[in-house]
């Protein structure tokens, strides 16, 4: 299986509409290059750290950048997480975050990833559970997600979640239990804190012995640099590709076998002795 992260530069002053564009011509130019699976960072169509503009850039998963990453996957041929969008979505009484937002009555936002078949449908989307910000930004203007979401595609098992989600290891092990053997992980991670991405990421690889896909942005938006450095690490630890600081494509090939190969040498999960999963008693031993 190959694999490209685009490490898109979000550039505040870049019409939404041309980054739009660029990342569906980056899908395009990796699927060429024979990619079967893409990942595009998280909120690079407004900005991680850009709250103030996450109601107007806000948008339901029927909305514009759904649909250009719709088509650019069903162009491309290939299995596309579009990174993160604002999602806005009729609040059904969920609990997690304020009742109403941005004066659109009865509205939450979520930090939602989307992921894409080859046919272009929209076959998952995970709504980010921890939010970022103590109290501010992320954390006070929109819902927390409240599902743990895998998806299968031919070659592995797919877990999803988004940056801040890096910091909770209980997430990832909530997915290695349901199945996953591929984590992946959209952010928007800022460079002050880029030693934590790179520890953090390698931690839940090792933890689960599951392949981690960590894509964030380049450039400076909000007035936060932006780490880039978005990396490919193994089910072992071992870094396998790592990206700049700038705008880049980083393409690697996954050998996917690797994580049962890792798992049954090394059974570190079947040690376990807590937090297990319950039993169910309908399934046989």
């Amino acid at each position: 299986m190959h694999a490209s992260l685009v490490q898109i530069r979000v550039d505040p002053d870049e019409p939404v509409e041309s980054r739009r564009e660029r990342a569906a011509a980056f899908v395009r130019q990796a699927g060429a290059a024979g990619a079967d699976l893409v990942v595009l960072p998280e909120l690079w169509t407004v900005g991680a750290f850009a709250s103030e503009s996450y109601a107007a850039g806000a948008e339901p998963l029927t909305g514009p950048t759904a649909a250009a990453l719709s088509l650019a996957a069903r162009e491309a041929g290939v299995w596309l997480h579009g990174g993160s969008i604002v999602e806005r979505a009729p609040d059904a009484g969920s609990a997690g975050g304020p009742a109403a937002l941005d004066g659109a009555a009865g509205d939450l936002l979520f930090n939602t990833s989307l992921l894409f078949a080859p046919t272009g449908e929209l076959v998952r989307s995970y709504r980010k559970i921890h939010r970022f910000g103590f109290d501010r930004g992320e954390a006070a203007l929109m819902a927390a997600g409240d599902e743990v979401v895998t998806a299968r595609l031919p070659e592995a098992v797919v877990g999803l979640a988004t940056c801040y989600d890096l910091r909770f290891p209980e997430l990832f092990r909530l997915l290695a239990d349901a199945g996953a053997e591929l984590l992946v992980l959209p952010a928007g991670w800022p460079a002050r804190r880029r030693e934590h991405w790179r520890l953090l990421a390698r931690a839940r690889a090792v933890e689960n012995q599951a392949y981690v896909l960590a894509c964030g942005t380049a450039g400076t938006h909000a007035g936060v640099e932006q780490a880039g450095h978005s990396l490919v690490v193994d089910p072992w630890g071992e870094v396998l590709a790592e990206a700049g600081a700038d705008e880049e494509v980083l393409t690697v090939e996954l050998d996917l076998a690797r994580v049962a190969t890792t798992r049954a040498e090394f059974p570190v999960l079947r040690d376990r002795r807590l937090g297990l999963p319950v039993p169910d008693p309908a399934r046989p031993a």
